[in-house]
């Protein structure tokens, strides 16, 4: 019978019946999905695949749990489970709450939780249509960055609030080894473990499930896996691709080369391509989170976006898994942690190029200033120094407005002055941890 089959799917997800499992706590997102579910609106929590999403999910409901909300009001469906393929996908959404109303009988007002929702055609009506119509709490998670169709995005507008996920920061890396750090006194007492476990961050990256995980060929495993799913699922099958060799190469090449500024021409000649197919291969490539990309600073909107993008991958341990010379590409690796950190705050993130060709890793346009930020494993080097220095002075000079400078490197902590400029030198660790 067609509801006793789907009442099984959903009951395997939800807690109704059996304890829910022991998780991981990411404190940061957890406080940004409570503090969000006060507005009542629609919560959208976007990431890329694996990232940790299903269990903010989870994490969600012990908290709704703990505050005094029935387990029974509560609706949890992860839409990446096959056995929904057998049911039509225009009715299935409002089955399963049919059947989970009459099957369970809840209370009063329900929480609706729907994970990997992208796999679900036109999921905007309905859910747009159960926000209006009932007073019910909706949760949606999905693993693609235009998550909102642009027809039902601009409908839905308004009416909800959205959450990035990322993998683990080296923060809450530490955290899924129960190593806290927080004070420079930690740090320093913790200084020789906590340099190898970021030699570790830097090869494998931090997906929860890789952090747990002791064996590399297992962890290099796992992240090939999660390239093949991310390649096949949330590309090829999302948007119908037929050249699916070429969009293979192009992820290679781009996440071989991490930190680096990559043209679409450049793309479509290397790869003998037109350019709309290498235009629409990054987007998908970004939309799916596999990378990100930012643009070189400019004051004119329109010299912005025609600027060639630097490109990094959203996990070091991706590029690694792809890439050959590991032990060479430590500044390019680097380089792009520092970048998911910046980025998990803000969006506001570009590249900078002076007249004369040097190029600032990082401009980050702040209320009353402007942020300059290289990357670089090491100052000692006096002609390295004299590179890496001399971008923020030709770069103030240029750009006329209130500069702070910093160089995140593996170096002591410490401020110099170079021609005039103060300019903070910060060591990676207290970068990512204080």
């Amino acid at each position: 019978m067609k509801k006793d089959k789907i009442f099984e799917i959903i009951n395997d997800w939800n807690y109704w019946f059996k304890d829910l499992p022991e998780t991981f706590s990411r404190k940061h997102y957890e406080q940004d999905i409570k503090q969000k579910s006060k507005a009542k609106e629609i919560i959208v929590i976007k990431g890329v695949r694996r990232s940790g999403k299903s269990t903010l999910l989870i994490n969600e409901i012990k908290r709704l749990v703990k505050d005094g909300t029935d387990i029974k009001n509560i609706l949890f469906v992860n839409f990446e489970d096959q056995r929904f393929r057998m049911f039509d996908e225009q009715t299935i959404l409002e089955d399963i709450k049919k059947i989970y109303i009459e099957y369970i009988h809840p209370v009063g007002d329900i929480v609706i939780m729907l994970d990997e929702i992208q796999n679900i055609k036109n999921w905007e009506q309905w859910v747009l249509k159960e926000y209006e119509l009932n007073n019910n709490a909706i949760y949606v998670t999905g693993s693609n960055s235009h998550l909102l169709g642009v027809e039902f995005g601009t409908a839905i507008g308004g009416r909800y609030l959205d959450i990035e996920v990322f993998p683990l920061s080296f923060k809450e890396f530490l955290s899924f080894l129960d190593i806290n750090i927080s004070t420079k006194a930690e740090l320093i007492h913790n200084t020789a473990k906590t340099q190898q476990l970021f030699n570790n961050f830097i090869k494998h990256g931090g997906f929860p499930r890789t952090a747990l995980i002791d064996d590399e060929t297992s962890k290099n495993d796992i992240m090939n896996n999660y390239y093949d799913s991310i390649l096949l699922r949330d590309i090829v099958a999302r948007y119908r691709l037929k050249n699916y060799q070429v969009l293979h190469e192009m992820s290679l090449f781009l996440l071989s080369n991490n930190s680096t500024i990559n043209s679409l021409n450049k793309l479509k000649n290397h790869f003998s391509i037109s350019f709309d197919t290498a235009r629409d291969y990054m987007e998908y490539l970004v939309n799916s989170y596999m990378i990100l990309s930012i643009g070189k600073f400019d004051y004119s909107y329109k010299k912005q976006v025609a600027n060639p993008k630097k490109i990094y991958s959203i996990d070091t341990g991706f590029s690694n898994a792809v890439s050959f010379n590991i032990s060479q590409k430590i500044g390019a690796n680097l380089e792009n942690i520092v970048f998911l950190e910046i980025r998990r705050t803000t969006q506001e993130i570009y590249y900078y190029k002076t007249k004369n060709g040097f190029e600032v890793d990082f401009l980050i346009k702040r209320e009353n200033y402007i942020e300059l930020i290289q990357v670089t494993t090491s100052l000692e080097n006096e002609k390295t120094a004299d590179r890496e220095l001399r971008v923020f002075v030709e770069a103030k000079k240029e750009l006329k407005e209130h500069i702070k400078a910093k160089v995140i490197t593996f170096d002591d902590s410490k401020t110099i002055n170079h021609n005039g400029f103060d300019i903070e030198v910060i060591n990676v660790l207290e970068f990512l941890l204080l």
